[in-house]
């Protein structure tokens, strides 16, 4: 499955949105003098982790002290991610929540051995958490779908993402270990 979809992406390359209404699911000041891209897929593991671990703190020292802003930009690995995100930029007002939620209750909804059954999943979760979503029409509505794999293509064009989560401060790749305390020596950098 994830061959396919990475073969889809390849084959039609770059995809124009014409979408002013889709916007990108953002945390922090929009004036910020650090910007923090973060590319994730919603059924990696490690992108999880940077939820739960690194996130939290990062939200506290910089986001929430209105010296970072973070977008998170779509980086879906196969298609139960790509449908979560889907769902997720559907209601960008509420993107961030249900980023969180999925991300914090990942095995509740990374089940199943078909796309439907996966699908399932993920509907019943979005619907249990208390998300009003229409979730037929967000996993296919073709701008949303666009939308999503652009954020794909651009990460690996411009800043040749390859793997979940990547992190890129103000244009520029972060390439140590993904941890709270080497990304802070990075951000103190830049204050």
């Amino acid at each position: 499955m994830k061959k396919i979809f990475l073969i889809f992406v390849l084959f039609f390359g770059s995809i124009n949105i014409l979408n002013a209404e889709t916007n990108r699911i953002v945390a922090g000041n929009k004036d910020a003098k650090i910007t923090i891209i973060a590319y994730e897929s919603l059924t990696c593991s490690h992108c999880a982790d940077f939820h739960r671990e690194v996130y939290p703190q990062l939200k506290k020292d910089y986001i929430d002290t209105g010296l970072a802003k973070i977008e998170f930009r779509h980086f879906p690995l196969d298609i139960a991610a790509f449908n979560a995100s889907k769902v997720a930029q559907c209601k960008s007002d509420e993107g961030l929540k249900i980023l969180n939620s999925l991300y914090s209750n990942q095995q509740e909804w990374v089940r199943g051995n078909t796309v439907e059954e996966i699908n399932d999943n993920l509907k019943k979760f979005i619907k249990n958490q208390g998300f009003e979503v229409n979730f037929e029409k967000c996993i296919n509505d073709k701008k949303i779908e666009d939308y999503v794999l652009n954020d794909r293509i651009e990460g690996t064009k411009k800043f040749k993402v390859n793997a979940t989560p990547t992190i890129i401060i103000n244009d520029k790749k972060f390439d140590k270990t993904l941890n709270y305390k080497n990304l802070k020596k990075s951000l103190e950098k830049l204050i």
